[in-house]
């Protein structure tokens, strides 16, 4: 074995020990965490140390293990992990988070492991602890381009179905959606949240799973006076049909010119996409024919306020009980909070608002030792298979899929600084930047930089707590939800 340089630590001997999941060198789940450790100069970077952040202390606070079989064991410190893996008791399973599988077998005790879930519709907060420390902590920002690409997708195929190409009978009154059927981009959002736990016990034992759920009246959301038979009485009572409504309630008036266009036609214009906006009265507004059309062609810009619209509070709501169900299906032991006790308790503890802080509170986290990292998560598109691009897809799109051996989304390291592929050229120069939007290199060529990580629908990198605090101040919208963690 090669002998260790002398190290500057300090190591508590008052405490008692705890089994754990191996042997005695890693019998100490106390030490996950030891301020101001200082490692041997002989240690693997690409093992233990993640080389980003120009040069900051990106050591990473634990080190998950697992036995023989993949089944996960309690996680380490990096120190006893290094010494693993140089004596070859075990080898490197995953590089972020950093994971282990051991090569002997060993003894398999395990501390009660909590998993909180902050679920939402943009952001997800998940926090593991034990008795004592914080053992995982992430905050994970969720696709939201699902809405417009069905709709773009819906168009394509009603357009090439109402052509003269088609060539069998057509089927219209043979489809039966099943039962519990979910919309597509809500469909996809719940199983993203299935995935993300699963992930997360890959490399936990995890034993107890908190989700908070919650519930929203919207008509109480728009109107807080309503009551009784006002539930019943909506705004497009007694009207025929929504753009009744509309012209009536903008007094049949033009709303950019005002009536100076002196145009007698009136027309109801969707501010949002009706793609992504719907048909919804909040997302129409009166326009005389004159300015629709110097709308449409992007000669004059209303100046009206964005509808933020209500799919988070309507995703909540649909699927509340459906991830509490089906992890309960799969075998989980799962509890349920509500948003208004998590954030009493938040306030109770001090702590500042953030996903993952919210998670940590669901889970039960009170005087436990919050982990001095954490993790920004990122969901992307596995796939672009849209044979065109531009504005209205006539340009086609050529572009292969590897470029000198690397591919969108890849994680790279360009100069020491961990970063990914964001957008890539066919002549061998790529966009690089960090998930929280920092861009690295505008173009940075193919010789430069290494790849550490092939893409994945979840991208991943760790981030200290005080990065991370920043990180959610900008990345993340910091309008907070009505029920204050969507």
């Amino acid at each position: 074995m090669q002998q260790l340089e002398e190290r500057d630590t300090y190591t508590p001997t008052d405490i008692p020990h705890i089994r754990s999941n191996c042997d005695l060198a890693l019998n100490r789940e106390e030490t996950l965490s030891v301020p101001d450790l200082k490692t041997s100069s002989n240690n693997s970077d690409a093992a233990l140390t993640a080389k980003g952040y120009a040069g900051q202390d990106s050591r990473v606070s634990a080190v998950y293990i697992l036995n023989m079989r993949g089944q996960p064991l309690m996680p380490t410190t990096p120190r006893k992990a290094r010494i693993l893996l140089k004596e070859d008791k075990a080898k490197v399973i995953k590089r972020t988070p950093f994971t282990i599988q051991l090569k002997y077998a060993t003894g398999e005790t395990k501390q009660e492991i909590t998993l909180g879930i902050d679920s939402g519709y943009e952001n997800i907060g998940l926090s593991a602890i034990t008795n004592k420390k914080e053992v995982y902590s992430a905050d994970i920002k969720l696709r939201t381009d699902l809405v417009k690409l069905n709709s773009e997708r819906r168009q394509y195929r009603r357009a090439r179905r109402n052509r003269n190409t088609w060539y069998r009978k057509p089927r219209f009154l043979n489809r039966k959606k099943p039962e519990g059927w979910l919309a597509p981009s809500i469909q996809h959002k719940l199983d993203s949240h299935i995935k993300l736990i699963n992930k997360e016990k890959e490399i936990l034992p995890i034993t107890k799973i908190n989700v908070e759920v919650a519930a929203f009246d919207i008509q109480k959301i728009k109107n807080p006076e309503i009551s009784g038979l006002g539930y019943q009485n909506g705004v497009k009572k007694d009207s025929w049909n929504t753009r009744e409504y509309v012209l009536h309630r903008d007094n049949h008036t033009c709303q950019a010119c005002h009536g100076k266009s002196k145009d007698p036609i009136l027309e109801t214009h969707h501010i949002n996409s009706r793609q992504i906006g719907g048909n919804a009265p909040d997302n129409l507004l009166t326009l005389c024919h004159t300015c629709h059309e110097r709308v449409s062609k992007g000669k004059l810009k209303l100046d009206v306020k964005l509808p933020t619209g209500f799919k988070p509070e309507t995703f909540m709501s649909t699927v509340r009980w459906k991830l509490v169900d089906m992890l309960r299906y799969t075998g989980n032991v799962v509890n349920h909070t509500y948003g208004y006790i998590t954030k009493s308790n938040r306030i109770a503890l001090g702590l500042e608002k953030s996903h993952s802080t919210d998670a940590f509170v669901i889970a039960g986290g009170t005087i436990q030792e919050r982990s001095s990292s954490s993790f920004l998560i990122q969901q992307v598109r596995k796939c672009n298979r849209k044979l065109f691009k531009g504005d209205r897809s006539h340009l086609k799109n050529t572009a292969p899929r590897l470029i000198l051996g690397f591919q969108r989304f890849d994680k790279v390291l360009w100069n020491n600084i961990e970063c990914f592929v964001f957008g890539r050229r066919k002549a061998g120069y790529f966009d690089l930047r960090q998930l929280d939007g920092t861009k690295v290199h505008a173009s940075a060529k193919a010789k430069d930089i290494t790849l550490l990580q092939s893409a994945n629908t979840f991208l991943i990198e760790p981030l200290r707590w005080g990065t991370l605090l920043h990180t959610l101040k900008s990345a993340v919208s910091v309008t907070p939800a009505p029920h204050g963690g969507l």
